[in-house]
């Protein structure tokens, strides 16, 4: 049998207040409108301290994603010449409305999200 300090217990993920969690929604909402400004701004605010790791890592991954998306968009006003990019970039501001949404939404209720494709440049 064993006893309760045989356990090892998992490592805590660190605690947000919530007012990091309202900065972090608030950051992944902002991707919408100012790209990757705000998310820029917020973590290199908060990087260097340790009791702002959730606010920082939730800015990162806001950050990623806008700045796939600026480059996705680079790439449709290239492609605007052949008038392929018209279209695309209507879907690229489509696709970047509902996952900055699912992200706010999902940080205001349990925590963490991940965007499904972004490059991951800052680590």
């Amino acid at each position: 049998m064993s006893t309760p300090s045989d356990q090892v217990s998992p490592p805590a993920e660190p605690i947000a207040s919530s007012n990091d969690r309202n900065l972090a929604m608030l950051t992944h909402l902002s991707g919408f409108v100012f790209y990757f400004i705000v998310p820029l701004i917020v973590w290199l605010i908060h990087k260097d301290r340790p009791d702002k790791a959730y606010l920082t890592s939730e800015a990162k991954e806001a950050l990623n994603f806008q700045i796939t998306i600026t480059i996705a968009g680079i790439a449709c006003t290239i492609l605007q010449v052949i008038l392929i990019g018209f279209l695309l970039m209507g879907v690229l501001w489509f696709v970047n409305l509902i996952f900055c949404i699912v992200a706010a939404v999902k940080v205001s209720s349990d925590g963490h999200y991940r965007y499904p494709f972004a490059l991951r440049l800052i680590n």
